[in-house]
């Protein structure tokens, strides 16, 4: 499946000239800021970048763009571990365990596992794509909208999981999500919900929305407080051995990790579906798997592994289709597709046939930028997790401007600031009435991608279930959909009926949150 040659010719482009490797620090160290900053995010920075590569050659370029890419993905989890707010959609699912752990005084462990995580999710997802790019790519041509629907409903069953005490609550948190992310101009062209406002033609602004009900909510809470982390000075001592014992408590998943990069990379390579889906995938399927499932959600580093494993892992997913059809799988890759177009080059088959040893070269040093990442990232998580530092006088309205700022830089008008208030206020009225957060923000973002996927579906089968029969993976999907849903509620109820050990009885207190993964 690997062409030797080609390898062979990419170690020799790689090794000819340092010049491309100068580019990889920065770009990590820029998207690790941007990542972890609230309100900027790692395609605005490749953004912002992307005229600067102009002065380069191709190589170096993308290796400039794919390194902000790497470092961006691990950003995104930083803030959403110590502010719960998730940097980028793709982690969303960071948050659920790894604010309540940062909470609890384990942010040094969580950061460390979620490093790790990263690390490992970048090198998976780039290994899979160096050897399997060929297969993937024909795969990837085979999915249609009836798989990407199947794929999202799956993340969609993480509402029900993440039910926290009451179950209808956290449903209907998450049909108010859906109906939200239905606002405004409709797949088929119809407007809904607009209630006569311009700006809300294009939908609700998902980020400024997420953003106002994880964090500002949060903020809102715990503002009468003194630190993030509470406790003596111990408890927000920033500690380089207990990042490392987070590391080592992150290898000690493996199973997790190797999960968590599959699925990454599996789900990634489906075009407009990628990392948000990603992540929600790993953690419910991590979640569902799991002895003791009561830990997660509060502060459970299974939880951390899962979501960052798969989300870094669809860097290299989403590469498939960018190098083999020419096709940009999110905005990250949109932005490379860019620097394709500013270098006279066009992704596709063609340029994986004739430009085969760049790709292969771009594949190995992005490996080699999953190694780089672990040493930055170690060297600066000091620095950032020095926010843990800061009195909550300070930090809350510094992080509300901030936040503020970078909704109005998305959306360009006042729009999004307004959308971050209200649903700041949304998201502390279900946080007051124990209404799933979580839950809301799933059903938001990924019910509007739901419904296009259904109606493509529905218009090309005509409204006929039996072209369901013509879809041969959308059947193989659905069986391990539903398999992942009812087969471990059914081995359960069979060890019981047999008089064995059923696990932990449903009003069992949960279990303590630094119980090894």
């Amino acid at each position: 499946m690997i062409d030797l040659g080609s390898l062979s010719d990419a170690f020799a482009l790689l090794g000819s000239s340092f010049t491309p490797w100068m580019f990889v620090v920065p770009g990590l160290v820029i998207g690790l800021v941007f990542g972890c900053v609230p309100g900027l995010q790692t395609s605005m920075a490749m953004a912002v970048f992307l005229p600067a590569t102009l002065t380069m050659d191709f190589l170096s370029a993308m290796l400039f763009l794919t390194a902000i890419f790497t470092g961006g993905q691990f950003g995104g989890g930083v803030s959403a571990i110590l502010m719960n707010i998730p940097g980028t959609s793709s982690a969303v699912a960071t948050t659920f365990d790894g604010y309540p752990m940062a909470r609890q005084g384990r942010h040094n462990e969580a950061l460390g596992v979620a490093l790790i995580a990263s690390t490992v999710g970048t090198f998976f997802g780039y290994t899979a794509l160096l050897v399997l790019i060929g297969p993937l790519s024909k795969v990837v041509l085979k999915l249609g909208p009836t798989e990407m629907f199947v794929v999202i409903l799956w993340g969609l069953t993480l509402i029900a999981t993440l039910r926290g005490r009451y179950l209808g609550r956290s449903l209907l948190a998450g049909t108010i999500g859906l109906l939200i992310g239905t606002i405004g101009m409709s797949p088929n062209g119809v407007l809904r919900g607009t209630l006569g406002n311009d700006h809300l033609i294009d939908g609700v602004p998902v980020i400024p929305a997420m953003i106002g009900m994880f964090a500002a909510s949060e903020l809102f809470t715990v503002g009468r407080g003194a630190y993030l982390v509470e406790g003596d000075v111990n408890a927000r001592k920033v500690s380089l051995r207990r990042i490392f014992a987070g590391v080592k408590l992150g290898l000690s998943t493996p199973m997790i990790l190797l999960r968590g990069g599959l699925i990454g990379t599996l789900v990634g390579a489906v075009p407009g579906v990628g990392s948000s889906v990603a992540n929600l995938v790993s953690y419910s399927e991590t979640r569902r798997r799991a002895k003791n499932p009561e830990t997660f959600g509060k502060g459970d580093p299974r939880g951390v592994a899962a979501s960052e494993s798969a989300n870094s892992s669809s860097e290299g997913g989403s590469m498939v289709s960018l190098f083999a059809l020419g096709l940009p799988g999110g905005a990250g890759t949109a932005i490379l597709l860019a620097a394709f177009n500013m270098h006279n080059i066009t992704g596709g088959p063609r340029f994986l046939r004739e430009h085969s040893d760049v790709v292969y070269a771009v594949i190995l040093a992005n490996l080699a930028q999953a190694v780089l990442l672990l040493i930055v990232g170690l060297i600066l998580i000091r620095v950032l997790s020095a926010i843990v530092k800061v009195p909550l006088r300070y930090l809350v309205p510094i992080v509300l401007s901030m936040s503020a700022f970078g909704a109005y830089g998305l959306t360009g008008t006042m729009a999004g600031p307004v959308t971050l208030l209200v649903f700041a206020m949304l998201g502390w009225a279900l946080r007051r009435y124990e209404y799933s957060i979580p839950g809301a923000v799933i059903g938001l973002l990924l019910g509007r991608m739901a419904e296009g996927e259904l109606l493509r579906s529905y218009q090309i089968s005509g409204g006929h279930l039996d072209y369901l029969l013509t879809r041969p993976v959308t059947f193989l999907l659905l069986v391990i959909l539903l398999a992942s849903l009812f087969l471990p509620m059914i081995l359960e109820q069979r060890k019981r009926s047999r008089g064995g050990d059923g696990g932990p009885p449903r009003n069992a207190s949960p279990v303590t949150s630094d119980k090894s993964a």
